[in-house]
């Protein structure tokens, strides 16, 4: 346990490397600025990698387990609202989002073999998903932006 505690470590920090370069390349934040609210947001996955761990009975993924640490502590009543905001706010979330799909990417690519035998109706249930998902994100924000009057 504490090998694979270590590994998880040895990821986040790479993890959170990759996000403050992110950050400043891509959103011109300075990294030194982002750096506590990174700290942050991988101590979150780190706690809900914990949690999962510590819980396998329960079919709840570890990102849902950091979304509701999350939530909790950036609700208003909550003591750590304030700080966790403060220095969250200092990290653009949609440059989180490449190292995240780097790591899917690698998953998902050394799974290639096991895909392989999950037949063509995968593909088919997939592009559904694909499709469905785009288009009720689309409708949503097409809604959203007609009430606020924007289109």
């Amino acid at each position: 346990m504490l090998e694979r505690t270590l590994n998880q470590v040895k990821v986040m920090l790479v993890v959170g490397f990759m996000i403050l370069i992110g950050q400043w390349i891509g959103y011109g934040l300075s990294p030194l600025k982002s750096i506590p609210g990174t700290l942050v947001v991988l101590l979150i996955a780190m706690l809900a990698l914990k949690i999962r761990e510590l819980t396998p009975k329960l079919k709840f993924p570890a990102f849902a387990w950091a979304s509701l640490i999350a939530l909790l502590l950036s609700m208003p009543f909550m003591p750590t609202s304030k700080l966790f905001l403060e220095y969250t706010n200092q990290v653009n979330f949609l440059g989180t989002t490449t190292p995240i799909l780097a790591f899917a990417g690698i998953s998902v690519g050394s799974k290639v073999q096991q895909l392989k035998k999950l037949s063509w109706k995968m593909f088919i249930i997939a592009i559904t998903v694909f499709a469905g998902t785009y288009f009720g994100s689309a409708i949503v924000s097409h809604i959203v932006l007609k009430i606020q009057g924007i289109i």
